[in-house]
Formats: C-alpha cells, structure tokens, sequence
C-alpha cells in the first residue's frame, strides 16, 4: 500500500528521512497549491526531482535555460526532437552534446537542490509515495536524503542572512572604488563582476547572471563582506530600467545590455591593473592565510566528510573516495590556485584539511 497523508501533519523533509534512513526506492510526489513536485529516490538517495521525458514546464530545462546553459534555440530544438523521438532530456543532453556527463550530473545536483529548497516551504498540500513508480535511466545524481536536507536548512540560513543585506529587489549595486586587492574571485563571482555596474538593480542582475537566484544572492552576498561590492541606492519603482528604453524595440534593448557588458569589462581591466599596482606597492597575503573566497569551497568538502563519517562510521582515506561516493562531484574538491590538503588523524578522530598556494 501506497505511502500517502497530508504535508500539515508531515513536511516533506520527515517524509525523506523516512524513505532515506529505510532505503526506499520509488517516487514522492508532492502537491501544493496546483503544483506538483516528483522526488525519485533510489536505495534512499535523491535521484530526481522531474518525471521522465520532457514535459512542457520540464525543471531541468527551466535551471538550463535560466542559468543560460541553453539557449531558447537550443530549448526549442531539443523539445522538437523530444517531440519526434519520445527521449528523456538528459538523454537527448548527453547524446546531443550539449553537455557531457560530468558537467550534466553537476546541474542535475543544483536543480534538484533548488526544487528541495522550494518544497521545504511547503506547509500545505499533500503527498503519496509509491513504490512502483522507479527512476528507469540510469542515475545522474545520487544525493542522500541526509545531505539534501542539511543544504536545504543552511539555504534557508542564508537566505535570512542575504535578506537582511539586499532586503529589496531594487537594490541597485555597484563595485566599490577602492576593492581589496588581496581577495580572490571564485569562477561564479567573476561572471557576476561584469555584470555589477553601478545602475543595475539586484533582480535585473540575477535575471542576467548565469546562476540560479539563491547562488546569485549568495555571492553577492560574499562580494559585499569582502568589501569588492557595495549597495549604491534603490531604484524607485516608477522608474524606467536603463535597458529598456520607452518605444525602444527589443533588440535595441539588448544592444543596449551588451554595450554595458563591455563597459563593465573594460571595468573590470582597470580594477585588475589596480590590482596589479596594489600587489607592487603593498606585501601579497601570507600563504598560511589563503582568502575567504579560496577557503569557501571547502564548506562543502567538510559537510560531506561528516556525511560519509556518519554513514560509514569514519573519515574517507582520501577527498577522492567522496568523489566515488557520489558525495562530491569532482570539481568540488578542486580550488583554483591552490592544492587541497587532507589527512586523516591516526586516532580516526578527526582530519585536517587546508589548502596551500600553488
């Protein structure tokens, strides 16, 4: 008999931890608010969050084209082939080539979170859990039902945190004057530095970022502690956006974006010369000290070893057996410019972990 009842009574996360810690295999669907969510778990790890196929309003395609991973050529192309050949979308993906395997499971794993984090704000509705209902491909992702919740719980943590330093939606940023020399961008927040130009406001960044909204707020976020960006003002709501002109067509709208684009770059060059004469005039950072932005990839690392701890009952040998485990995909254990150390205490108490300049 089918696992069913009401979200007023159980949320969805207790819900998971049931099918989790009883490694069930089969499909959670979620309804809320004339929404309906699948979660397939397999052995009682996350799977899916997506029926199979290509449905019209598909999650994944949505992340895709939203993080503009694909492009709306690309989309439309892909359903039409969906259309005629009745094939999965991370089938056509993978052997389409729009993206390889590697590169596919890690936006399989965002999109799955992204769709958890939705779900767990659910306070109404109703699920069921079936059983017969199996994930038929061969996986992607396989996330445990322990490490999707802990994320979902520190997003929500972080969202509290973020609102209270951009609390509107137009909030207009900018990059400050005199950024510190010393920080280093990871890849996500080089992409959002040419973007911040001192007239855009927060929405219309995330609506340009290749990023989902969460991941844009949260970078902003540390690009504002790190001193590299500032809150400039806030639009008033009447007020027309700098890219879409009154009577302007679209594409002169775009024109528009991608000039700013290049000024923002050209910014961006002048900062990185600022950059280059602050390292000439003042002593680079200690290499016992690596920066904020280097160190905060290893948050991710740390959650996992506890994971693996609790499951297996002890620290990984090496950060490359999380990467077989499927905890961690394998840029996740990787830092740009810096050589990840990890070691094991002889006692099996604990380990140590740091990075180290290249």
């Amino acid at each position: 008999m089918a696992l069913q009842g009401n979200l007023r009574d159980f949320s969805a996360g207790e819900i998971l931890q049931l099918l989790g810690s009883q490694k069930k295999t089969g499909c959670l669907v979620l309804d809320h608010d004339g929404r309906t969510m699948p979660v397939h778990v397999l052995e009682g790890r996350v799977v899916s969050t997506r029926n199979p196929g290509l449905a019209k309003d598909d999650p994944l395609l949505a992340f895709l084209r939203g993080v503009h991973r694909l492009s709306e050529e690309q989309c439309r192309g892909i359903q039409t082939i969906q259309r005629e050949s009745g094939r999965d979308l991370e089938d056509l993906l993978l052997n389409g080539r729009y993206l390889d395997a590697e590169e596919l499971a890690g936006y399989v794993e965002r999109q799955i979170l992204e769709e958890m984090t939705r779900a767990a704000r659910w306070e109404t509705g109703t699920y069921r859990f079936d059983p017969q209902q199996r994930w038929a491909q061969p996986p992607l992702a396989r996330l445990s039902v322990e490490g999707v919740l802990m994320e979902v719980a520190r997003r929500a943590d972080e969202e509290k945190r973020y609102h209270a330093v951009l609390p509107s939606p137009l909030c207009i940023l900018g990059v400050c004057d005199l950024p510190d020399p010393s920080a280093e961008l990871s890849e996500e927040e080089r992409e959002l530095f040419g973007i911040v130009d001192g007239r855009h406001t927060l929405a219309e960044i995330v609506a340009a970022a290749p990023l989902s909204e969460f991941e844009t707020c949260e970078a902003l976020q540390r690009m504002l502690e790190a001193g590299w960006l500032e809150v400039t003002g806030q639009r008033d709501p009447g007020v027309t956006p700098p890219t879409a002109r009154p009577g302007a067509p679209e594409a002169a709208a775009r024109s528009d974006w991608r000039r700013e684009l290049v000024t923002a770059a050209l910014l961006v060059a002048a900062v990185a010369l600022l950059r280059v004469g602050a390292h000439v005039l003042v002593p680079p950072v200690s290499a016992a000290a690596p920066t904020a932005f280097a160190t905060a990839p290893l948050r991710d690392v740390r959650m996992a070893l506890e994971l693996f701890r609790r499951e297996r009952g002890g620290y990984p040998a090496h950060l490359d057996d999380l990467v077989e485990a499927r905890w961690l995909a394998p840029r996740q254990i990787r830092v740009a410019g810096y050589d990840v150390r990890y070691r094991v205490r002889d006692d099996g108490s604990g380990y140590d972990l740091h990075l180290e300049p290249r």
